[in-house]
């Protein structure tokens, strides 16, 4: 694909959170007035009509995203707040595992997706590119018909030079295509992927429940069902991802029930894949969605990402922070003991002392007691080691890069320091340096 060229302004999106206000909707778009019904003064709308439900998802995408779509009777139509709520989330994993160590959205960073199973509304890589102009995104799907109309999606949008779609023909065929795109890379996968095995199953899922499905359903059966549901879907992409591993920084998977997303997080247990990050996508008050991510690679999302939203334990990854307090201690007395601890370490820091704010990076375990006792000795024996030049933020050449095993930022604040993991494989690791940190601030070294 080529480099994207834009200028177009844009502002961050929050998740949707609530339930969507019709009379703001409204207000803002009079084709949605039009289908809107007023009971005891408040408006509401229809979910069994498929024409209503196609309208409040073209309203949002028109008044929200700028965006315009046409679609199908017999196809589905996506609800626009969890698709968005999916597509926020990646954002702030992509945001918070990023090689500047920022945790915060870089406008300039150039970044590739693929959604597996795009459908006729091509909702994703519309939601991708709209929100962020210096994104890209691949989409396949199994289904002729549904790409006709993702085609023309596109055009309708002015995205033929970011969106680039492809028929999946064969079931043999990979779900992840890198080397038919001729791609060697990816910075994400995602999919919505069929939830049910069988007719039978989707029944069942709305067997002994008191209320009806919250809004029809107009999906063809190739979008409602496919062998093992969405448990046997994202399954194959986890079989795909232990081959491709790195190519891909993050793997993710929208789930239907909660007990699918807990049998993906124990296959991945089971798999020793411990860089993992789930969501809750509910939007409002009706369906809950569930999704996952694992990588490869040693970027750790902040925690609020990685355990974000309303879960249960069982599917809580490793936390990737912790909170020390440092009660009586100032923020610049506690900044000068994490700089002098860190100055003593065979590591490399960065040190923002105005802030509080430090980075450490650590090729190995180098606060054991024999490590730093080896460090002394060594001192002792050459004398006094020329001092480690500090890298600028974001600046590692491929050899540091590859050697980091622990990577944490540290913020101090009046009576508290935070550190958060930010790289590295093993948890151990990672806590060992907190409890030398937590000693360096309150205790005794």
């Amino acid at each position: 694909m080529p480099p994207v060229q834009t200028t177009k302004q844009h502002t961050e999106r929050s998740y949707y959170e609530g339930d969507v206000d019709f009379d703001l909707l409204a207000a803002e778009d009079a084709d949605f007035a039009a289908i809107c019904k007023i009971s005891k003064d408040k408006r509401w709308v229809d979910f069994q009509d498929p024409n209503v439900v196609q309208q409040l998802t073209k309203t949002l995408l028109k008044c929200h995203f700028g965006l315009t779509i046409s679609l199908p009777d017999d196809r589905l139509c996506p609800p626009v707040p969890v698709r968005w709520n999916y597509i926020r989330w990646i954002q702030e994993l992509l945001d918070t595992t990023s090689d500047t160590y920022t945790d915060h959205h870089d406008p300039s960073r150039e970044v590739l997706g693929l959604d597996i199973g795009v459908g006729a509304s091509c909702i994703y890589p519309f939601l991708a590119c709209a929100s962020r102009p210096q994104w890209r995104m691949a989409g396949t799907d199994i289904d002729e018909h549904s790409l006709d109309y993702a085609r023309k999606n596109v055009v309708a949008n002015g995205l033929e030079q970011r969106v680039r779609l492809k028929l999946s023909s064969s079931a043999e065929a990979p779900l992840i295509p890198l080397d038919a795109m001729g791609v060697e890379d990816m910075d994400f996968v995602m999919t919505n992927p069929p939830f049910y095995s069988s007719d039978q199953d989707m029944q069942a899922s709305y067997t002994g429940k008191f209320a009806p499905p919250s809004a029809v359903c107009t999906g063809a059966e190739n979008e409602m069902i496919c062998p093992g549901g969405d448990v046997g879907f994202v399954s194959h992409i986890l079989d795909e991802s232990l081959k491709l591993r790195g190519r891909v920084q993050w793997y993710t998977a929208m789930l239907g029930k909660m007990s699918s997303l807990q049998t993906i997080i124990a296959k991945l247990r089971e798999l020793g894949i411990n860089n993992f990050a789930v969501t809750c996508l509910q939007a409002g008050y009706r369906t809950k969605r569930w999704a996952v991510a694992w990588s490869f690679r040693g970027h750790r999302p902040r925690n609020d990402v990685a355990r974000h939203g309303e879960l249960v334990l069982g599917v809580l990854p490793t936390a990737t922070a912790q909170t020390i307090a440092v009660k009586g201690l100032s923020r610049l007395v506690a900044g000068g003991k994490v700089d002098e601890l860190a100055k003593e370490l065979d590591v490399k820091w960065r040190w923002r002392g105005e802030m509080g704010i430090g980075v450490m990076e650590a090729r190995e375990n180098v606060w054991s007691r024999a490590a730093r006792r080896n460090r002394r000795f060594a001192r002792a024996g050459k004398g006094k080691e020329p001092p480690k030049q500090e890298a600028e933020e974001g600046e590692s050449s491929e050899e540091d890069d590859n050697a980091v095993a622990l990577a944490v930022k540290i913020t101090c604040k009046e009576g508290e320091v935070e550190l958060r993991w930010l790289r590295g494989s093993d948890y151990v690791l990672f806590e060992s340096f907190c409890g030398l940190t937590k000693r360096a601030l309150v205790g005794g070294r």
